[in-house]
């Protein structure tokens, strides 16, 4: 069984829910980024920390792409090109989506209030939706992001978007905000926010 250790408001919702698409059982301990629970497992403080035989694992995309190889599912296999372009969706996303949602988070609540930058929040938004237009070009006309098959970007993207609307980050892709509406409708998905 694992264990995994965050809020399903942080970036630990990713790793619960890919468990949830799994089948996996497994434990959640609710604890906050830099709290004593987290510290223990990840000096840095930060969540998701997840657990496999006494080993801590962080990093949720590093999580969730662990899952997926070890069970077979939810990624294409190691060594094809198939996973090489689901590899290089995963970066794109972590660059452009993840990455100026959290610096927009640093500079909203994360960091001391003197080194807060509010008007880079503008900028921000601008790269995203630059980003979304990106995407549209790299992704075909399936359900998911890699064509018919669920892949670990989706789960990326899919928490991003959620993200994003909570931080008032415009989605301006229509295409976009159909998957967002569709993804939030996976059973897995609801489970894990339920936790």
């Amino acid at each position: 069984m694992y264990t995994v250790i965050g809020t399903v408001q942080s970036r630990a919702l990713r790793v619960l829910w890919m468990l949830e698409e799994l089948g996996q059982s497994y434990e959640h301990v609710v604890a906050a980024p830099r709290s004593e629970g987290v510290v223990a497992f990840n000096p840095a403080g930060k969540v998701p920390v997840l657990i496999v035989d006494g080993t801590p694992i962080t990093d949720s995309t590093a999580i969730i792409q662990y899952l997926a190889d070890r069970h077979g599912a939810l990624t294409h296999p190691a060594g094809t090109l198939e996973r090489a372009r689901q590899d290089s969706l995963t970066q794109f996303l972590l660059d452009e989506f993840d990455a100026a949602l959290w610096m927009a988070a640093r500079h909203s609540f994360i960091l001391p209030e003197e080194l807060r930058m509010s008007g880079i929040k503008n900028t921000l938004r601008w790269e995203f939706e630059r980003s979304q237009h990106t995407l549209m070009q790299r992704i075909g006309e399936g359900t998911f992001v890699m064509g018919e098959m669920m892949t670990v970007p989706d789960i990326i993207l899919t928490h991003c978007l959620t993200w994003a609307l909570s931080a008032k980050f415009p989605i301006v892709e229509h295409r976009l905000t159909e998957y967002l509406d569709r993804m939030r409708t996976r059973p897995a998905l609801g489970r894990a926010q339920n936790r």
